[in-house]
């Protein structure tokens, strides 16, 4: 719903944290820290259940046992991080190579009701139940590793990785008492055991590690000014052409934010029933589009020209935005600026950085001359 929309319908204008929570018609230039830092604050609203009772969202890959029910390992987001709509049908999860991954874990215990006869009696009671431990693994390597939690947040390096998926794993362990008594004439002979079970939980996620290398070209004009290409062979924000950052280049993309709408609402589980509740805790991810605004120079008077774009043509993304998020994204064939050249009288080698989609990842370009 856009703000036109949303104002006409409830006849006034929604606050910049409504925009944030039902949609968004604010933009960036550069990949905010407001979803990150939403995300952190929401993860501590997150709850589990108690022994009898499994939270989860409606999403989550449920795994049950025999004494272990509706148990899961959900992942609550990866930052920092950005979804890139590059067009209908690809919008990869770009992750910077050094970031955080939050999950959730939760399960309910069943414990079997307890049976009588003439001669013999059988009851059982929970003695233990834990999360005893949580992992992150890139493919099939562990990566990270924490002490059991039913609100992990897992600190994770994939410097030298192009493109892997991410899982996070939480083993569950949970023990009962089983006590059975059996009548034999006046005598009573008492049998406890104490039957266990362990299960493994996961989610998985496909990500792009960010590794951001560009590489800079430099020319000489006769006037004294000074030709710059810059190309990276992934989407990229834009560069900086001098110490001060007075002096910049954009690309074609912008950004907005967005939450996870699978986490909305909540299961809470029990063994007679399950109840939808609305959740307080929602992750809120950057999203990069191609705009319709294209390229841009800063400052506008006196300041880099920009001589050419390059990229291989891509259809409009579009489809891939929700109708809930308005922006000016292209609405046909468009080309990512993968590489973007500039004409300037004012440029220093040694200050030029290239800037990322993804919030934090930066670089400082490969030179060669031409």
């Amino acid at each position: 719903m856009n703000e036109t929309t949303y104002r006409q319908r409830f006849g006034e204008n929604r606050t910049p944290i409504q925009q944030l929570a039902n949609g968004t018609d604010i933009t960036f230039t550069r990949p905010p820290a407001t979803a990150a830092t939403w995300t952190r604050n929401d993860f501590r609203d997150l709850n589990a259940g108690n022994a009898q009772t499994s939270v989860y969202p409606e999403h989550a890959s449920l795994e049950d046992g025999v004494l272990i029910d509706d148990a899961h390992a959900t992942l609550f987001a990866v930052h920092p991080s950005t979804r890139g709509h590059l067009e209908a049908g690809e919008t990869p999860l770009y992750v910077a190579p050094n970031g955080s991954l939050r999950g959730f874990v939760d399960y309910r215990v069943r414990v079997p009701n307890g049976s009588q006869s003439i001669s013999s009696s059988v009851t059982w009671s929970l003695v233990d139940d834990e999360i005893t431990e949580v992992r992150l693994k890139s493919g099939e390597e562990v990566i990270a590793r924490s002490g059991g939690s039913h609100t992990p947040e897992l600190e994770y390096q994939l410097d030298e990785t192009w493109s892997t998926t991410l899982t996070l794993e939480a083993d569950i362990e949970v023990r009962l008492k089983k006590t059975t008594e059996t009548s034999i004439g006046n005598l009573t002979e008492t049998a406890v055991t104490y039957p266990t079970e362990a299960i493994t939980v996961s989610d998985s996620v496909d990500i792009e590690v960010y590794n951001l290398r560009a590489y800079s070209y430099y020319a000489a004009y006769p006037d004294g000014d000074t030709g710059v290409a810059i190309f990276q062979s992934r989407p990229w924000q834009g560069y900086t052409l001098t110490e001060d950052g007075g002096s910049t280049v954009r690309g074609v993309w912008r950004f907005y934010t967005a939450r996870d709408p699978r986490w909305d609402t909540l299961v809470r589980a029990t063994e007679a029933n399950e109840t939808e509740i609305q959740s307080d805790a929602l992750p809120v991810y950057v999203h990069a589009y191609p705009s319709r605004i294209g390229p841009r120079a800063q400052p506008i008077r006196n300041g880099p020209t920009i001589l050419d774009s390059w990229g291989r043509e891509r259809t409009s993304p579009l489809p891939t935005i929700p109708d809930t998020v308005s922006v000016e994204v292209v609405e046909q064939s468009y080309t990512p600026t993968y590489g973007l050249a500039v004409r300037t009288d004012e440029v220093d080698r040694d200050a030029l950085r290239v800037s990322g989609i993804v919030r934090g990842v930066n670089a400082t370009p490969v030179v060669s001359d031409v």
